[in-house]
């Protein structure tokens, strides 16, 4: 076998690629895989006295998840995580809904600009997420236009703030991941065959069945990166919805954090973390299921 113009066996092919894999996959290991087994260990464990991890293996941490506690059965944590998936949906399909007349605005500028405008949509990636979160106190502030509009339209009570709301929650989420959307969706846009378009437009199709067959079909491999890359952090994210919601509207990454800060019953949070990577990766089946066509990795 010639290989770059060097005679080499298969067996010889074999190691070099195994040389070259083998860090990766040692890299994927130590930490990817160790931890996500190490928190299925914990996951089964117990809550001591003092905040201690007790090797005492049970299910009654995934019963407690469910709504199965000690005074009976509640929905609290399944309406928790049942928020969580709505939030991440909602805040996916406004990303995606704002994204795409954004990736065509950027499209259609002239080759010298365009790049400055992509720049723009980074520039928030610069900034780190806590900071960019306390700017929307400042935006949502009783002084600011938009509280005062919604105290003209008796939205909110004069001299009140935007938060803690899911107003707010939603906001300032769509902030953070518009970028996750509109950037890979714009590598697929930029790339749109307008033929196919015109086509579509010669023969009197509407713009809701020229979106549907001639532009959709064409920028689903971008839309679907964005979707991923969007869906997938924000069903985990408390952050934002610490501080612009509150107390008051609490999601699943809020719940874990408490169960790892100030609760300390790291074993019930290992069981929420599970829970959650489970919903995960059903809401990616899903999703690959409902687009065949689509290769997610």
């Amino acid at each position: 076998m010639i290989w770059y113009g060097e005679l080499i066996t298969q067996k010889k092919l074999i190691k070099r690629g195994l040389f070259f894999l083998t860090p990766g996959m040692l890299w994927l290991i130590l930490f990817l895989v160790l931890p996500g087994l190490i928190l299925i260990l914990v996951s089964f464990a117990s809550r001591g006295s003092y905040g201690e991890l007790v090797w005492e293996f049970s299910l009654d941490n995934y019963k407690r998840l469910i709504g199965f506690g000690i005074f009976g059965w509640t929905p609290d944590y399944i309406y928790i995580l049942w928020r969580s998936i709505w939030v991440a949906i909602v805040t996916t399909a406004l990303s995606v809904f704002l994204s795409y007349p954004l990736c065509f605005f950027i499209a259609r500028k002239p080759e010298r600009t365009r790049y400055l405008w992509l720049t723009i949509v980074i520039i928030p990636f610069w900034t780190n997420m806590v900071i960019r979160t306390y700017a929307w106190f400042l935006i949502l502030a009783p002084d600011m236009p938009l509280a005062k509009l919604a105290a003209f339209f008796k939205l909110i009570t004069p001299g009140m703030p935007l938060y803690p709301s899911a107003f707010a929650v939603y906001l300032g989420m769509i902030s953070m991941f518009l970028p996750f959307v509109a950037l890979p969706l714009f590598s697929s846009v930029e790339r749109l065959d307008w033929t196919l378009v015109e086509a579509a437009q010669d023969l009197y199709a509407s713009n809701f069945r020229i979106f549907m067959h001639a532009i959709l079909p064409q920028t689903l491999p971008g839309l679907s990166v964005g979707i991923i890359l969007t869906l997938v952090p924000a069903m985990g994210m408390f952050v934002v919805p610490d501080l612009l919601g509150g107390a008051k509207y609490m999601l699943v990454g809020n719940l874990i954090q408490q169960q790892f800060g100030a609760s300390r019953d790291w074993a019930f949070g290992a069981a929420i973390s599970m829970g959650l990577m489970v919903l995960t990766m059903f809401s990616l089946y899903l999703y690959k299921r409902r687009n065949k066509d689509i290769d997610l990795i």
